[in-house]
């Protein structure tokens, strides 16, 4: 059974160059089949700041109006995605940058406005495995940017999602592993204390945690992504810190998401 490694790492990475090119080098050297797949926000932000274009937020989540929009598609589809594969290639890793729009590699609808209008902001609805699989085929590692289209525009969509829906299309046929890279060692039972990661989490123990108000806020959506790709028949979810990439992958780091 071919077997495929989905990474996504968080915006916080991305926007330290140290630290991004440490991750890159730990990512281009892993064996076989791997897709990253990025964020951005803080460049979309401060890019957009410098334009006079304001970000606006509801819920911590970005309001992507058409102004914001260009913003996003040319931080996440050209500077972010192109200066990573840009890296890679000089890893030895011969990547490609994508966004959904590619070879349709990625379809969505625009999200309908309900309590709150986002904008142009994309709920996935489709994944084109044969591509995917393709362009591995072809020796290729994909970078996915967080931009998915719909009628000949294109969506701002959630980098943790991309990663996820991603991952539960392949695994109908690969075995897959979800990685989610960010700044922290895992899930912490404590915020304060990195040394008090919570090794895994099932979904009783996920109730419970956030009974306990001891998961809460950006970790909300990440656990309910984790748990939706366990569900869909990914093989291992894992939660963690960028820096520990190859640990994680081997199941000695981080927050291991379980059934």
């Amino acid at each position: 059974m071919r077997e495929i490694a989905v990474i996504k790492v968080g915006g916080n990475i991305i926007d330290n160059e140290a630290k991004l090119a440490a991750f890159l080098e730990d990512f281009a050297a892993l064996p076989g089949n791997k897709i990253l797949v990025h964020g951005g926000g803080k460049i979309a932000t401060e890019t957009g700041d410098k334009l006079g274009i304001q970000s606006n937020y509801v819920n911590g989540r970005r309001i992507t109006d058409k102004e914001t929009l260009d913003v996003v598609t040319m931080v996440y589809g050209g500077l972010v995605n192109k200066k990573i594969v840009a890296q890679l290639q000089q890893l030895g890793c011969n990547a490609i940058g994508l966004t959904g729009a590619d070879g349709n590699i990625i379809s969505a609808v625009k999200r309908p406005v309900g309590a709150v209008d986002y904008g142009y902001v994309g709920d996935v609805t489709g994944v084109n495995v044969s591509l995917i699989n393709t362009l591995a085929d072809a020796g290729f590692t994909l970078v996915m940017a967080p931009l998915t289209h719909s009628e000949g525009v294109m969506l701002n969509t959630n980098a943790d999602t991309i990663a996820q829906q991603t991952a539960k299309a392949l695994a109908e046929t690969a075995r897959v592993q979800l990685v989610y890279c960010f700044e922290k060692k895992g899930v912490l039972m404590d915020a304060d204390n990195e040394d008090e990661v919570i090794n895994t989490i099932d979904k009783i123990s996920y109730e419970e945690l956030k009974a306990n108000n001891i998961v809460s806020g950006g970790m909300l959506p990440k656990l309910d992504n984790a748990f939706e790709a366990i569900d869909a028949g990914v093989s291992k979810v894992i939660i963690g810190q960028a820096e520990a990439l190859v640990e994680l992958l081997n199941g000695n780091a981080g927050t291991q998401i379980i059934k």
